[in-house]
Protein backbone atom coordinates (compact mmCIF):
# COMPACT_ATOMS: atom_id res chain seq x y z
CA UNK A 1 0.00 0.00 0.00
CA UNK A 2 0.97 3.44 -0.22
CA UNK A 3 2.70 5.25 2.37
CA UNK A 4 0.61 8.40 1.77
CA UNK A 5 -1.61 10.17 4.36
CA UNK A 6 -3.39 6.64 5.01
CA UNK A 7 -0.08 5.06 6.27
CA UNK A 8 -0.06 3.17 8.72
CA UNK A 9 -1.05 6.30 11.13
CA UNK A 10 -3.54 5.72 14.00
CA UNK A 11 -7.45 6.70 12.52
CA UNK A 12 -8.57 9.93 14.34
CA UNK A 13 -12.53 9.51 13.58
CA UNK A 14 -15.03 8.03 15.83
CA UNK A 15 -15.21 5.11 13.02
CA UNK A 16 -11.44 4.58 12.71
CA UNK A 17 -10.83 4.67 16.77
CA UNK A 18 -13.58 2.10 17.29
CA UNK A 19 -12.18 -0.09 14.85
CA UNK A 20 -8.11 0.32 15.93
CA UNK A 21 -9.55 -0.41 19.58
CA UNK A 22 -11.33 -3.35 18.75
CA UNK A 23 -8.49 -4.73 16.27
CA UNK A 24 -5.94 -4.29 18.94
CA UNK A 25 -7.61 -6.20 21.49
CA UNK A 26 -7.84 -9.27 18.90
CA UNK A 27 -4.26 -8.90 18.49
CA UNK A 28 -3.30 -8.82 22.22
CA UNK A 29 -5.35 -11.79 22.34
CA UNK A 30 -3.53 -13.75 19.18
CA UNK A 31 -0.79 -12.78 21.47
CA UNK A 32 -1.45 -14.60 24.17
CA UNK A 33 -3.03 -17.26 22.42
CA UNK A 34 0.86 -17.45 20.84
CA UNK A 35 2.43 -17.17 24.32
CA UNK A 36 0.08 -19.81 25.68
CA UNK A 37 0.79 -22.33 22.58
CA UNK A 38 4.65 -21.67 23.00
CA UNK A 39 4.34 -22.97 26.83
CA UNK A 40 2.63 -25.40 25.89
CA UNK A 41 4.34 -26.81 23.26
CA UNK A 42 7.58 -26.65 26.05
CA UNK A 43 5.74 -28.39 28.32
CA UNK A 44 5.18 -31.08 26.22
CA UNK A 45 8.72 -31.31 24.96
CA UNK A 46 10.23 -31.12 27.93
CA UNK A 47 7.29 -33.96 29.36
CA UNK A 48 8.33 -36.34 25.91
CA UNK A 49 11.95 -36.06 26.54
CA UNK A 50 11.97 -36.02 30.33
CA UNK A 51 9.04 -38.21 31.89
CA UNK A 52 7.85 -39.83 28.57
CA UNK A 53 4.57 -38.20 29.09
CA UNK A 54 3.33 -35.06 26.33
CA UNK A 55 0.43 -33.21 26.25
CA UNK A 56 -2.02 -35.65 24.39
CA UNK A 57 -3.36 -33.61 21.18
CA UNK A 58 -0.41 -31.36 21.16
CA UNK A 59 -0.66 -30.91 17.76
CA UNK A 60 -3.86 -30.30 17.28
CA UNK A 61 -3.99 -28.04 19.82
CA UNK A 62 -1.25 -26.22 18.05
CA UNK A 63 -2.73 -25.89 15.02
CA UNK A 64 -5.87 -25.06 16.10
CA UNK A 65 -4.54 -22.02 18.53
CA UNK A 66 -2.37 -20.55 16.02
CA UNK A 67 -4.94 -20.63 13.23
CA UNK A 68 -7.38 -18.27 15.76
CA UNK A 69 -4.33 -16.57 16.59
CA UNK A 70 -3.58 -15.57 12.48
CA UNK A 71 -7.52 -14.86 12.24
CA UNK A 72 -6.92 -12.24 15.53
CA UNK A 73 -4.00 -10.80 13.75
CA UNK A 74 -5.61 -9.77 10.59
CA UNK A 75 -7.68 -6.78 11.57
CA UNK A 76 -4.88 -4.86 13.52
CA UNK A 77 -2.87 -6.00 10.31
CA UNK A 78 -4.67 -4.23 7.68
CA UNK A 79 -5.28 -1.52 9.86
CA UNK A 80 -2.09 -0.17 10.37
CA UNK A 81 -0.99 -1.10 6.68
CA UNK A 82 1.57 -4.14 8.47
CA UNK A 83 0.64 -6.80 5.42
CA UNK A 84 3.28 -7.53 3.24
CA UNK A 85 3.89 -5.38 0.03
CA UNK A 86 5.41 -5.96 -3.55
CA UNK A 87 6.13 -2.74 -4.31
CA UNK A 88 9.13 -3.29 -6.49
CA UNK A 89 7.78 -2.53 -9.85
CA UNK A 90 5.06 1.00 -8.51
CA UNK A 91 8.48 2.24 -7.06
CA UNK A 92 8.68 4.70 -9.58
CA UNK A 93 5.52 5.78 -11.17
CA UNK A 94 3.14 8.95 -9.93
CA UNK A 95 1.37 8.88 -6.94
CA UNK A 96 -2.17 8.72 -8.52
CA UNK A 97 -1.45 5.55 -10.36
CA UNK A 98 0.17 3.91 -6.96
CA UNK A 99 -3.07 5.41 -5.30
CA UNK A 100 -5.56 3.40 -7.82
CA UNK A 101 -3.28 0.08 -7.52
CA UNK A 102 -3.66 0.50 -3.77
CA UNK A 103 -7.28 0.93 -3.63
CA UNK A 104 -7.78 -1.82 -6.23
CA UNK A 105 -5.69 -4.26 -3.80
CA UNK A 106 -7.93 -3.56 -0.85
CA UNK A 107 -11.02 -3.60 -2.93
CA UNK A 108 -9.54 -7.57 -4.34
CA UNK A 109 -8.91 -8.12 -0.19
CA UNK A 110 -11.97 -7.23 0.86
CA UNK A 111 -13.52 -9.53 -1.59
CA UNK A 112 -11.28 -12.21 -0.86
CA UNK A 113 -12.23 -11.92 3.09
CA UNK A 114 -16.10 -11.87 2.43
CA UNK A 115 -15.27 -15.62 0.27
CA UNK A 116 -13.30 -16.59 3.56
CA UNK A 117 -15.78 -15.67 6.32
CA UNK A 118 -18.87 -17.14 4.01
CA UNK A 119 -16.60 -20.70 3.49
CA UNK A 120 -15.23 -20.68 6.92
CA UNK A 121 -18.98 -19.85 8.22
CA UNK A 122 -20.65 -23.19 6.08
CA UNK A 123 -17.24 -25.25 7.15
CA UNK A 124 -18.23 -24.16 10.64
CA UNK A 125 -22.04 -24.81 10.26
CA UNK A 126 -20.30 -28.77 8.63
CA UNK A 127 -18.07 -29.24 11.41
CA UNK A 128 -21.28 -28.60 14.22
CA UNK A 129 -23.30 -31.41 12.17
CA UNK A 130 -20.69 -33.86 11.92
CA UNK A 131 -20.26 -33.15 15.56
CA UNK A 132 -16.37 -33.90 14.97
CA UNK A 133 -14.19 -34.14 17.81
CA UNK A 134 -10.03 -33.96 18.39
CA UNK A 135 -8.84 -37.84 19.02
CA UNK A 136 -7.37 -36.92 22.68
CA UNK A 137 -10.22 -35.64 24.35
CA UNK A 138 -13.62 -33.96 23.87
CA UNK A 139 -12.53 -31.12 22.35
CA UNK A 140 -15.43 -30.29 19.04
CA UNK A 141 -13.80 -29.05 15.96
CA UNK A 142 -16.55 -26.22 15.45
CA UNK A 143 -15.64 -24.22 19.10
CA UNK A 144 -13.07 -21.83 17.93
CA UNK A 145 -14.89 -21.06 14.50
CA UNK A 146 -17.38 -18.83 15.76
CA UNK A 147 -14.41 -16.46 17.13
CA UNK A 148 -12.67 -17.12 13.97
CA UNK A 149 -15.69 -15.61 11.82
CA UNK A 150 -15.74 -12.82 14.31
CA UNK A 151 -12.28 -11.86 13.49
CA UNK A 152 -12.94 -12.25 9.91
CA UNK A 153 -16.24 -9.57 10.31
CA UNK A 154 -14.19 -7.71 12.23
CA UNK A 155 -11.79 -7.81 9.29
CA UNK A 156 -14.21 -7.23 6.49
CA UNK A 157 -15.14 -4.06 8.47
CA UNK A 158 -11.32 -2.80 8.60
CA UNK A 159 -10.55 -3.37 4.96
CA UNK A 160 -13.75 -1.28 4.18
CA UNK A 161 -12.82 1.12 6.09
CA UNK A 162 -9.28 1.11 5.24
CA UNK A 163 -10.57 1.27 1.35
CA UNK A 164 -12.57 4.07 2.12
CA UNK A 165 -9.39 5.66 3.28
CA UNK A 166 -7.86 4.52 -0.39
CA UNK A 167 -10.16 6.16 -1.99
CA UNK A 168 -9.58 9.33 -0.24
CA UNK A 169 -6.13 9.01 -1.96
CA UNK A 170 -7.12 8.59 -5.15
CA UNK A 171 -9.00 11.51 -5.04
CA UNK A 172 -6.14 13.68 -2.72
CA UNK A 173 -3.62 12.51 -5.42
CA UNK A 174 -5.48 13.45 -8.30
CA UNK A 175 -5.35 16.99 -7.82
Amino acid sequence: MSEGASGGARPTDPVGRALFGISKFLATLGSALVCVTAAMVTVSVTGRYLFDAPIPGDYDLVAIACGSAVFAFLPYCQLVRGNVVVDFFTNNINPFAKAILDAFGTLLYLLIAILFTWRLAYGGLEFHANGEVLANFNFYRWWTIPFDILCMIILILVIAYTLTRDICDVQRSRT
